[in-house]
């Protein structure tokens, strides 16, 4: 059944946005836009590093991924701001692992597939690998959801909770480096923010409670996920690229519901 590689393709989309679409709601409620397309970013240099050490790409991703948010957060808030930081990692990261993939000899790499995504070219090894770290995410999410979500909403209140606010930041840290390194082959390093911030933002508009947002912001990115899949082999187009577009539309046209739902 796996043979047929629009079935592997439509099997990674929903995979990657049953994961996304939650953590994505995170991502919102602590305003980490920034802070996810800093670690995306640094997917670039995981690609080099797993390529040069002849290691798998997930791993090469992760680990890099989780060094970059360790960075960003033991670093932030001294002699530079959280948001300043952030754009020196991201930049920073990104440029060196273009330029450390041009220096890799005998080694040939599509930069645009891990820039915007190879959905096409997935195997079944890819789906395990999708559909694995897809589970981990899940079921971290679930896992931890009440003390994630009280540190989200006040770490004033996590603190008399008995809460860690520090550890369940280290908690969404860990959760989003698996996102980015499960990601980079269906949408690319430069577009995986977008599949946690345009489902959440989206599923804002209906939702009347948190977990409500969460299961709607799921289903949200898997829609987008088919839908682009369709589009882009119905007009030839950059399969990453599109799933990011129809995301994109279907926000502006769950904004406007939500506004004319409201005024009702």
């Amino acid at each position: 059944m796996l043979d047929d590689f629009l079935l592997r393709a439509a099997l990674a989309g929903v995979g990657l946005g049953l994961a996304a679409g939650p953590l994505g709601c995170f991502v919102v409620w602590r305003r980490m836009a920034y802070f996810g397309d800093a670690t995306a970013h640094a997917a670039i240099l995981g690609v080099a590093l797993a390529l040069a050490l002849e290691i798998s790409i997930f791993a090469g991703v992760l680990a890099v991924a989780l060094a970059a948010a360790a960075v960003v957060a033991g670093l932030g808030g001294r002699a530079h701001s959280t948001d300043t930081l952030l754009g020196v990692v991201a930049h920073s990261t990104l440029a060196l692992g273009l330029v450390a993939v041009s220096l890799l000899d005998g080694v040939r790499v599509d930069l645009l597939g891990y820039l915007f995504g190879d959905i096409l070219a997935v195997g079944r090894a890819d789906l395990a690998v999708i559909w694995g770290g897809a589970a981990a995410v899940l079921g971290l999410l679930a896992w931890r959801w009440r003390p994630l979500l009280t540190a989200t909403l006040n770490a004033d209140l996590a603190f008399a909770s008995g809460i860690d606010p520090r550890r369940e930041r280290m908690v969404l840290t860990l959760a989003l480096a698996l996102v980015v390194a499960v990601a980079i082959k269906v949408v690319g390093a430069l577009l995986i923010a977008s599949m946690l911030i345009i489902p959440a933002a989206a599923a804002r508009s209906f939702a009347r409670s948190p977990e409500g947002m969460a299961a709607l912001a799921a289903l949200f990115a898997a829609g987008a996920a088919l839908a682009g899949l369709g589009a882009s082999f119905h007009w030839d187009t950059p399969t990453g690229p599109t799933i990011v577009a129809v995301a994109a539309a279907g926000f502006a046209v769950a904004l406007a519901a939500g506004r004319a739902i409201r005024q009702d």
